[in-house]
């Protein structure tokens, strides 16, 4: 591990993981961090003496504000072959369902998956998991669901173990075969869901290549009760669960969630009020990606404000994929989800940190205080709302991975 000690901070940002929405402020402070944890916020009353400094990598923040590592908590970084083709197809006015009967969708993927060697996969994802660096993001679930087979399903998983072994960011894995029926199955249906549950599942939780299971719960793809099925035999084996849902119909998934003890459901364009409701007494997160409604041109927004004022919990994330949501940065994020949500600066701030924390499951980041994970970025901005209001901009200066400078 390392240790660092970054000072002249001109604005520290800590968000309460008890409080959706509070963010708690510190002027000019330096941090320290021991091993990759943080170990000390030190007034800058308080003068740092010269043998402690000696015992540290010294990171002049130069008055710029430090906030804890992005988070993001819904994304498919692993893949063959981008799709900027349906992206016009979708701007010649095809809708999602039309460009997957036409072939395209997450079938596209899958066939062009199915012919990548895991070598040649893990090359191509190894740049994109960069980028997100780059952004601001320290960690990043990473789902599979573009193979469909037992063994192109855990050569993702294995490329995303290569991934979290090599590069400087952590990647939480989840296993999602049940994103789509594949091809060789369209007659069968019942014979993949019985695979998954009886093949795929124990044998990716044996193996330990996943900590999640995940399900596309959705018109065309998985209903309720499959998902009753496949994430309950998940859970059975020691996985945490989570849904894609309501994205696109209103359709039930999030009830379902809620009913199931998920981490979160993900999506909810079209959650219904009493899903709300059920899924705030249960605790589960609301993980909300506007920038997939946003990129497809859906006229409808996760209903945000209906949430929050209800008291619901939020994490933010970019579903970073090759079809519907092709942006690797979580900032980029905010700007959509402060225009078309109407959340405010210090709820998308701290969604994208301790929400995501939340809708992972993790209880160690997403925040600055003693003990937590030395993530952190110095940002060049001197009040939270530069983030969104900085469109498409990079703000981000410094990346802090486990008291370590990687960016």
């Amino acid at each position: 591990m390392n240790d660092l000690l970054i000072h002249n901070i001109g604005k520290l940002y800590s968000p309460d993981p008890d409080n959706f929405g509070k963010i708690s402020i510190t002027d000019n402070c330096s941090v320290k961090i021991r091993d990759g944890i943080i170990e000390d916020i030190i007034p800058a009353e308080v003068e740092v003496n010269a043998p402690v400094i000696e015992k540290y990598d010294i990171l002049d923040a130069k008055g710029k504000s430090v906030l804890p590592g992005f988070i993001d908590s819904h994304a498919h970084p692993v893949f063959a072959a981008l799709r900027n083709n349906e992206f016009e197809m979708r701007n010649a006015g095809k809708s999602y369902l039309e460009i997957a009967e036409a072939g395209g969708g997450i079938k596209n993927s899958v066939r062009k998956l199915r012919a990548m060697s895991e070598d040649d996969l893990f090359r191509i994802s190894r740049k994109r998991v960069l980028e997100f660096l780059k952004f601001g993001t320290t960690t990043l679930e990473a789902k599979s669901g573009y193979g469909l087979t037992v063994d192109d399903e855990i050569k993702m998983l294995k490329v995303i173990r290569r991934l979290n072994e090599e590069l400087p960011i952590d990647l939480v894995p989840t296993f999602l075969g049940a994103h789509d029926t594949p091809e060789e199955y369209k007659e069968d249906r019942e014979g993949y869901i019985s695979l998954l549950i009886n093949e795929m599942i124990p044998k990716i939780a044996e193996e330990k290549l996943a900590v999640a299971c995940d399900i596309f719960i959705e018109k065309n793809y998985y209903t309720i009760e499959e998902g009753r099925r496949i994430l309950t035999a998940a859970k059975k084996h020691g996985l945490d669960v989570k849904i894609h849902a309501d994205q696109l119909t209103c359709n039930g998934g999030s009830g379902l969630a809620a009913e199931l003890g998920a981490l979160s459901s993900d999506h909810l364009e079209y959650i219904s009020d009493s899903d709300i409701d059920t899924m705030i007494g249960k605790g589960t997160v609301f993980n909300l990606m506007p920038g997939a409604s946003f990129f497809i041109g859906m006229k409808d927004f996760p209903p945000a404000r209906k949430i929050i004022d209800r008291g619901g919990i939020c994490a933010l994330s970019t579903d970073f994929n090759p079809g519907t949501c092709y942006c690797y940065s979580l900032p980029f994020i905010m700007t959509v989800s402060a225009i078309y949500l109407h959340m405010s600066a210090e709820e998308l701030v701290w969604a994208a940190t301790a929400g995501g924390a939340r809708a992972l499951g993790l209880t160690d980041r997403g925040r600055i205080e003693k003990g937590a994970a030395g993530d952190l970025l110095v940002m060049d901005i001197k009040e939270l709302s530069e983030i969104p209001y900085s469109m498409g901009m990079n703000l981000v200066r410094k990346v802090i991975k486990n008291g370590k400078v990687v960016i």
